[in-house]
């Protein structure tokens, strides 16, 4: 099977020859699997490893290229950045939310940075997807979120409290956020024809230990935006993968409802976040994308601890189908090569 022919068939449930692995990784490692490699290009360092890459594809916007991962500079949502560097590793952060010191619903209308859905690069991103087929590989993107951006643009502390002392202002710009994306998507995805082949939304609504968000603040400010955007995507037949980190059992069965199919990361050491209890309980329901745990092992641990614990997500997140072998969340700068490649070689 060719890398696209496996992904797809693993998320529509088909029979697969093995279970497919893709790779999340920061750009000191794609660097690094380049120098391994010998190859320049990014696609080709994926098929030379034998990986079943979900390429991800970003619109620009204005006449610039935004990757969320690594921008630098301010975002299409008027959201200045910096890069910060820590150890090995360069990151983006957020800073001067520029809707921070708003109090009022009314003060959004005035805003000048509300992107523009006319702005995005709906060509360049079928270009890329294309590019992407001609090397067999799936397509994914453009990167969709409600509550991620909303702490961009005003502030993490700002955000939580408006949860629960605020949810006027919140909703007024939840909307506003959900428009601009809607009519975005649904240009994309009627433009790009048959060349994406998942959405990717993401909304990290879990800690470490527990929900970021009460249940019930999701319910009232999140869960019919979701739907609706799951809705659209499967008019266009596509499939929706939904990222959140964390502890989030309480989330899952209502994420169904809403309509995802792919569930990402799979952060198995959080409480309620067991492997073999989720593939139990939700694995006729959900596909699962992620697993191989990236905070100790697949950093810090042996090729040989990285192969046990990869094995060990086949077994359970993959068993009967339905597991798409990854990293949980980006591979990070300083991470061992034989552990990446022992992970890529215990999945195939």
């Amino acid at each position: 099977m060719t890398p696209r022919e496996r992904i797809l068939s693993t998320i529509n449930r088909r029979p697969v020859d093995r279970t497919p692995v893709d790779i999340w990784c920061t750009p000191e490692i794609l660097n690094v699997l380049r120098e391994h490699t010998g190859l320049q290009d990014e696609l080709a360092v994926y098929h030379a490893l034998g990986i079943d890459k979900i390429v991800w594809i970003f619109p620009g916007y204005a006449g610039r290229f935004f990757d969320p991962n690594d921008s630098g500079e301010i975002t299409m949502w008027g959201v200045p950045t910096r890069m910060t560097k820590a150890g090995l590793a360069t990151y983006q952060e957020y800073i001067n939310p520029p809707i921070a010191d708003y109090h009022s619903p009314s003060q959004l209308d005035s805003y000048p940075l509300w992107p523009d859905p006319d702005k995005f690069d709906y060509t360049g991103a079928k270009k890329a997807a294309l590019e992407a087929r001609a090397w067999d590989f799936a397509t994914i993107g453009p990167w969709i979120s409600h509550f991620e951006i909303y702490c961009q643009m005003r502030g993490l502390e700002n955000a939580l409290l408006d949860t629960i002392i605020n949810p006027d202002f919140l909703d007024a710009a939840l909307e506003k956020i959900d428009a601009i994306q809607t009519a975005m998507l649904e240009r994309m995805l009627t433009e790009m024809d048959d060349s994406l082949d998942i959405v990717f939304i993401s909304d990290d609504m879990g800690m470490q230990s527990n929900m970021l968000i009460p249940m019930e603040s999701w319910r009232t400010h999140f869960k019919s935006r979701l739907k609706g955007w799951c809705d659209l995507i499967h008019r266009h037949g596509k499939k929706v993968l939904y990222h959140t980190d964390g502890a989030v059992l309480p989330l899952i069965p209502e994420l169904i409802e809403c309509g995802i199919d792919i569930l990402n990361p799979i952060q198995h050491v959080c409480p309620g976040m067991d492997r073999s209890a989720l593939k139990e309980a939700f694995g006729n329901e959900l596909i699962f994308h992620g697993g191989v745990e990236n905070q100790k092992i697949l950093p810090m641990g042996t090729a040989e601890e990285v192969a046990e614990e990869t094995r060990e997500c086949v077994r359970t997140l993959g068993k009967n189908g339905g597991y798409i072998c990854c990293s949980c969340h980006n591979i990070q700068a300083g991470t061992p090569l034989e552990n990446i490649l022992s992970m890529i070689e215990s999945a195939r």
